[in-house]
């Protein structure tokens, strides 16, 4: 274990990660940066092109605004750790972490940056055949589905978006929602409905994939009058939500009812002094690369202004 005792550490990188780093950097806090060994850049390493991000008038892909944020954070002085911290103690006046590696962390302040994962359907089949027609992932997968017919599920921004990239390869593209509806933004939806290779099935839930060795189709059933049939597809992209990385700080760090993390008012405060969170693991509402952008800066903000108080 270090001795030294580190003024900030912070856990996860995107958006929200990244931009702590740059902040607490400016405030000459030296912090540790953990942006995880896999996930390194968070979700946007998946997405295609980001068109809303401020600054950018022809839109910027995800990894390329990543990749900025991360040099950006750099420049200032974080120092960037590609690897995952696997157990956290925050309760202390010292906080204690571990990495991946073995090694041991102590800290005065911690920045929970952890984002969210795919949320699944939650079959038995969809767990196994992951990899093997199933994915949560189009930038990720899209191009070994050429020519062939694929479902997306869901009905928000992320499954049009998914639906809208796969037409690249799919010869066809069918949403499944289960209500008659969409939830995505208008803009999204409008996309989407205009392609002509991409039909929508309302209505609908997905109770089962098909498939000995890898998917061949999908029993579904009919939310109205609860009738069921089969339709056969080769690929089955989930896009129906995220559920937060609270893992490390369950039992420790207050969670709403549906795992996110509670946060004083509008700030980033924690119920554990010197333990701040932001971006996705708090925000169940917007879930923006910006706000997650805008709640990294808070919780460097806050990380500072306590520090300063001991």
């Amino acid at each position: 274990m270090s001795e030294k005792i580190h003024e900030v550490v912070i856990v996860g990188s995107g958006p929200a990660g990244y931009t702590a780093g740059i902040y607490a950097a400016r405030a000459q806090l030296e912090p540790i940066l953990y942006e995880g060994s896999v996930t390194a850049g968070g979700a946007l390493m998946n997405t295609t092109e980001v068109e809303n991000f401020p600054g950018f008038t022809d839109g910027v892909m995800g990894p390329d605004l990543m990749d900025s944020m991360r040099k950006q954070a750099k420049r200032f002085g974080t120092t960037l750790v590609t690897d995952d911290i696997v157990e956290m103690s925050l309760d202390g006046e010292i906080k204690v972490l571990v990495d991946g590696s073995g090694n041991t962390l102590k800290a005065k302040s911690v920045i929970l940056a952890t984002g969210s994962a795919y949320k699944e359907i939650g079959l038995e089949n969809e767990k196994r055949l992951s990899g093997r027609g199933v994915s949560w992932c189009a930038t990720c997968d899209g191009f070994f589905f050429r020519e062939q017919v694929i479902a997306v599920v869901g009905g928000g921004d992320s499954a049009m978006e998914e639906a809208t990239f796969l037409t690249k390869f799919a010869s066809k593209v069918v949403v499944i929602h289960r209500r008659d509806t969409l939830r995505a933004s208008k803009i999204m939806a409008e996309r989407a409905q205009a392609n002509p290779k991409i039909e929508f099935l309302w209505n609908t839930d997905v109770i089962d994939v098909l498939g000995a060795d890898k998917v061949t189709g999908l029993k579904l059933r009919n939310t109205v009058d609860g009738t069921e049939s089969e339709r056969d597809f080769t690929g089955l992209f989930v896009a129906i939500g995220h559920l937060p990385r609270n893992e490390l700080i369950k039992g420790q760090i207050e969670l709403d009812a549906e795992g996110y993390v509670k946060v004083e008012g509008r700030s980033t405060r924690t119920n554990l002094k010197g333990v701040f969170a932001c971006g996705d693991l708090v925000d169940h509402t917007y879930r923006q690369a910006i706000t997650a952008a805008g709640s990294g800066c808070q919780a460097a903000l806050d990380a500072q202004n306590f520090l300063m108080g001991h």
